[in-house]
């Protein structure tokens, strides 16, 4: 069964209810028979370019086995790895189909069928942001990741209050999205010391490895990176030189679910633990998400999501959150289907 055709769509936020800027870019794959894969991926290309790009990635793509997934990571024209990834996930999807058989059978089979995730929550003020732990709480969640805003003594704050409200009852994150400089983070460091955090995620404005390694032995509050981890010899750095204990995994960021795998396999053999990080998804790359913590041991803990995701989809069939957990879908491939009239109602202006 080989590739047959290939389109992109630009799909833009539906906070509005109309089309602006595209967001993301879906990936469709097809058969000549007319079995179809989907992949998602956030945008980087300018709108204008779409069709030109599509030509050129078509001319290398089309022709080429379905289960020649690992083939695709040896192509220069699938780049950057955004774009891999995208067409990766669709050509996983495809192969799913083609075999009539769930992605997460492809990969291993179901070691887990319902994932734990992390909801993220953006600071407010301190009030609020506790009320809304409690409500979460309330509805089942049992992780949760406070968004970092920048002033470090309102993170500080935010998190004090989450934990005065709900104590143990929670486990709790802190991301700092690389807001803070290295005598910043340190100093916030000394104020989490005594929260119970999991981890504090990219504390250090700076991709590199080695800064984070260096404020890890300044203090005991755990670290994670994700902005630095693009791919297997990232986590091997982080490993090496005791930079975190945990690493965010992000399929868009890798370029794919093999990868990804490959990423998680390198933290558990050097005893680091290994969470998947979902960026804004319309709802395939969360599917791909699942599938792939479901069939990954190391994906043991809370894996990164936003209760939007689960809203602001172009699914048929949304995916729930029960109790803190997503099941993964059974179906072939990623489990869900494309609503064309929610992708076409979505789509901006050319």
């Amino acid at each position: 069964m080989k590739i047959h055709d290939l389109e992109f769509f630009l799909i833009s936020s539906d906070r509005s209810g109309e089309p602006d800027e595209p967001r993301c870019l879906l990936v469709r794959v097809t058969t000549a028979s007319g079995l179809e894969g989907w992949g998602e991926s956030g945008f980087v290309w300018r709108p204008g370019e779409l069709v030109a790009r599509r030509e050129s990635l078509l001319a290398v793509l089309a022709g080429r086995s379905v289960y020649d997934i690992e083939e695709l990571h040896t192509l220069d024209a699938l780049w950057p790895p955004p774009v891999r990834a995208a067409v990766e996930m669709a050509v996983w999807d495809l192969l799913g189909h083609v075999l009539r058989q769930p992605l997460c059978n492809l990969l291993g089979g179901y070691y887990r069928r319902r994932i734990p995730v992390s909801v993220r929550l953006a600071g407010c003020n301190s009030k609020t942001v506790a009320n809304v732990s409690r409500e979460l709480a309330e509805q089942g969640f049992h992780t949760l990741t406070v968004v970092a805003d920048g002033r470090p003594d309102d993170d500080l704050q935010n998190i004090k209050a989450i934990r005065e409200l709900l104590g143990e009852r929670i486990t709790l994150r802190l991301d700092g999205q690389g807001l803070f400089d290295a005598e910043t983070a340190r100093d916030l460091c000394a104020g989490l010391e005594h929260e119970g955090l999991q981890f504090f995620l990219d504390p250090i404005k700076t991709k590199e490895i080695h800064p984070a390694a260096v404020l890890g032995r300044q203090t005991s509050v755990p670290l994670a990176l994700w902005r630095a981890i693009c791919g297997p010899d990232d986590v091997f750095c982080a490993a090496r030189c005791g930079a975190a204990p945990f690493v965010a995994i992000d399929l868009e960021q890798v370029g794919g679910i093999v990868p990804a795998r490959a990423c998680a396999a390198v933290a558990a053999a050097a005893g680091m633990v290994p969470v998947l990080g979902c960026r804004a998804s319309l709802g395939i790359a969360t599917a791909a998400m699942l599938h792939l913590a479901a069939a990954t041991p190391a994906f043991s803990t809370g894996n990164e999501i936003a209760p939007r995701q689960l809203r602001d989809t172009v699914l048929a069939d949304s995916l729930e959150i029960v109790e803190g957990m997503i099941s993964v879908p059974e179906s072939p491939g990623l489990g869900v289907e494309v609503d064309r009239a929610k992708l076409e109602r979505r789509q901006p202006p050319m």
